[in-house]
């Protein structure tokens, strides 16, 4: 019974991490129509400052402190992302979906290598705020305090995400931009204002990821990459531009990962993907995705 709740606990941890990329990554489609391939470098590059930043204060600051930093790696992303939007992708709004494909994919590169030329080869860590937070007990076993963090920010945000979307008025206007951008242009919507707004909370969402992750493993290069596999299975199970659907797929992925890693460490990956395949085989769209 104890090992099993230590497993549930980790599949939380996992899924609310996951669900942090790809809710941003599903947003980002949902209303742009756009495939952000440099969305997982988001995600890195909020690990990077949040590690940066407490890094930088870490010695006998207070745990109060590093909590404010915390977050720090989200806005640094948000306001990538407001910059990049009307810079870089919307030129590309009406050409044909290979440019967007093409110049995100260029954008990972440019910021893998930013983040290079910025913090250099090495890992950075964060690791004061994860030691500071402790450990409790699970029955004979110790268990790191800040995973629950990490589970309770997973849980806000899906709370505050579907009330901002689904309960105020710009998640109206929202809504109509997805569904149907030329009529909410012709009804006085500043669709461009929406694009902005919304790949800016997208890529909050990718940066916060990688600002609560970081205290526990270290900001590398390359776990943009990673990330950005692992958001890809969560939204073609749950379905590309589904909120809902990056909740569900979250779940399904943290809780098949976490099996693996316990009884098929070997496969683990494999396991995600044969998740993943049989979805597409019985649903193409995914499990709550539109045709």
């Amino acid at each position: 019974m104890e090992v099993l709740l230590i497993h549930l606990v980790n599949a939380l941890l996992y899924a609310s991490v996951l669900f942090l990329i790809a809710g941003g990554l599903s947003l980002i489609y949902g209303v742009m129509r756009i495939v952000n391939l440099a969305h997982g470098n988001l995600y890195a590059f909020g690990a990077y400052v949040t590690a940066w930043a407490i890094g930088g204060v870490a010695a006998g600051a207070p745990s109060s402190l590093l909590l404010v930093l915390l977050p720090a790696g989200a806005f640094a992303a948000a306001v990538l992302g407001a910059a990049l939007e009307p810079t870089l992708l919307r030129p590309f709004y009406k050409r044909a979906e290979e440019y967007q494909l093409l110049v995100t994919f260029g954008l990972l590169m440019i910021l893998e290598d930013l983040l290079r030329f910025i913090w250099g080869p090495y890992p950075l860590s964060a690791s004061e705020l994860f030691e500071n937070f402790g450990s409790l007990t699970i029955g004979d076993s110790l268990y790191p305090t800040y995973n629950f963090l990490v589970i309770g920010v997973g849980i806000v945000a899906a709370v505050f995400l579907w009330a901002f979307i689904y309960k105020t008025r710009f998640g109206v206007v929202l809504r109509a931009t997805s569904q149907n951008m030329r009529m909410a242009s012709a009804l006085g919507v500043n669709v461009n204002r929406v694009y902005v707004q919304a790949f800016t909370l997208g890529c909050f969402m990718a940066g916060l990821g990688g600002a609560i992750v970081v205290p526990g493993q270290s900001a590398v290069l390359g776990m943009g990459v990673d990330a950005l596999v692992l958001a890809f299975i969560v939204v073609v199970i749950g379905g590309l531009g589904s909120l809902e659907g990056a909740l569900v797929g979250a779940l399904i992925v943290g809780v098949v990962r976490e099996a693996g890693i316990a009884w098929f460490p070997e496969i683990e990956l494999a396991v995600l993907y044969l998740a993943a395949a049989i979805v597409l085989l019985v649903r193409p769209a995914g499990l709550f995705g539109r045709p």
